[in-house]
C-alpha cells in the first residue's frame, strides 16, 4: 500500500492518501472531520485501498492552515484535491464518502465541485449547521463551511447548555440520547431556516447511498436520511438512490477500519462504547 500526506499550505488541502500497490483508476474522497479524530480518516482510506480503491482522506479542521474547530471550513480545498486525483493519479471514477459532519461537506463538494460518480452519506444530516469554536460550545455566528469565502446557509443548534456526556430520554428518540442530539433536533424545528439551509443532494448528479442507525445517539440521522430520500423521490431524481437503516444502529456506522491491522484501535472499543452508548450496547449483535 502506498501512502502520501498533504499539507494545506503546500497542496491546497490537508489529508492522507492510501493507494493499492497496483494502483487504481477508482478513488474515493473520505471526509471524517477532525485531523485528530479518534477514528482517523487515513484508516478509512486504507480500508478502501484494501478493496482496490485509492482512498484520499481530506481533513476539515485541526490541521495546519485549516480552522481549529468545525467553523468556516473552506470547501474550495476540494478543487485541488480532485485535481490531484484526476491529473496525478489518473482517476477516472471518483466517489465521495462523508460520515457525520463529513456528510455535509461531501454533499457540498459534490454540488459545487462536481464530477463524483457516487455520494455516500453515513449518519448524515440534511442541513449545514452554525460553526462552533474550539470549546465545542461557543457558537461562532458563521457557517460550518464556506464556498469562495462566503458562508453557506446554516441552521443554529445551540450547544451552550449541552452536557455532551449526559444521556436523557426524548419522546422522538428510540434510545437515550445526548444533549447534542436534543440541540440538533430542536434546531430542525426552525422550519424557515431549515428550508433555506437544506442540502440540495439532487444537484450532485451522483448515485446516492444513505446509511443511518435507528438508535443514533448523537443526532437524528435516520430522520435526515429519510428526509433526503423523500426529497429525491419528490423531484424524480434520475440517479440511483439507496437507503439503509440499521436496527439498533449507532452514530458510528458504515465502513470500519481493518480489524487485523488496527488491533490497537479495536482495543479501545469499550472506551468508544462509553461515549456512544448504542454502539457499546449492540456492537456485538450488528
Amino acid at each position: 500500500m502506498i501512502h502520501e500526506d498533504f499539507e494545506f499550505k503546500r497542496h491546497g488541502f490537508a489529508g492522507h492518501l492510501a493507494e493499492p500497490d497496483g494502483g487504481s483508476d477508482r478513488a474515493v474522497i473520505i471526509i471524517m472531520g477532525d485531523e485528530q479524530s479518534l477514528l482517523p480518516g487515513i484508516k478509512f482510506a486504507e480500508r478502501f485501498a484494501d478493496y482496490g480503491i485509492t482512498g484520499l482522506s481530506v481533513s476539515l479542521y485541526g490541521a495546519g492552515g485549516l480552522p481549529d474547530s468545525p467553523n468556516q471550513v473552506p470547501l474550495d480545498m476540494f478543487i485541488p484535491a480532485v485535481t490531484y486525483l484526476r491529473e496525478e493519479k489518473h482517476i477516472e471514477r471518483l466517489s465521495i464518502y462523508g460520515q457525520s459532519m463529513g456528510s455535509i461537506c461531501a454533499v457540498l463538494a459534490a454540488t459545487y465541485v462536481g464530477g463524483f460518480e457516487n455520494l455516500i452519506m453515513v449518519s448524515p444530516t440534511h442541513v449545514p449547521f452554525e460553526g462552533t469554536l474550539k470549546d465545542k460550545k461557543t457558537m461562532s455566528g458563521h457557517s460550518i463551511a464556506t464556498w469562495k469565502g462566503l458562508d453557506v446557509p446554516f441552521v443554529t443548534a445551540d450547544f451552550s447548555k449541552v452536557k455532551a456526556a449526559k444521556y436523557q430520554k426524548h419522546p422522538d428518540a428510540k434510545c437515550k440520547v445526548t444533549g447534542m442530539w436534543v440541540a440538533y433536533h430542536d434546531a430542525y424545528q426552525d422550519m424557515d431556516a431549515e428550508e433555506k439551509a437544506r442540502l440540495h443532494v439532487e444537484k450532485t448528479g451522483a448515485r446516492v447511498l444513505l446509511i443511518a442507525g435507528d438508535e443514533d445517539e448523537a443526532w437524528p440521522s435516520e430522520y435526515s436520511a429519510k428526509l433526503i430520500e423523500s426529497e429525491l423521490k419528490r423531484v424524480s431524481y434520475e440517479k440511483e438512490v439507496k437507503l439503509i437503516i440499521y436496527p439498533h444502529g449507532s452514530h458510528l456506522n458504515g465502513l470500519m477500519p481493518n480489524r487485523e491491522r488496527e488491533k490497537r484501535l479495536y482495543r479501545m472499543i469499550p472506551l468508544i462504547g462509553l461515549m456512544y452508548k448504542t454502539f457499546g450496547k449492540y456492537r456485538r449483535r450488528t
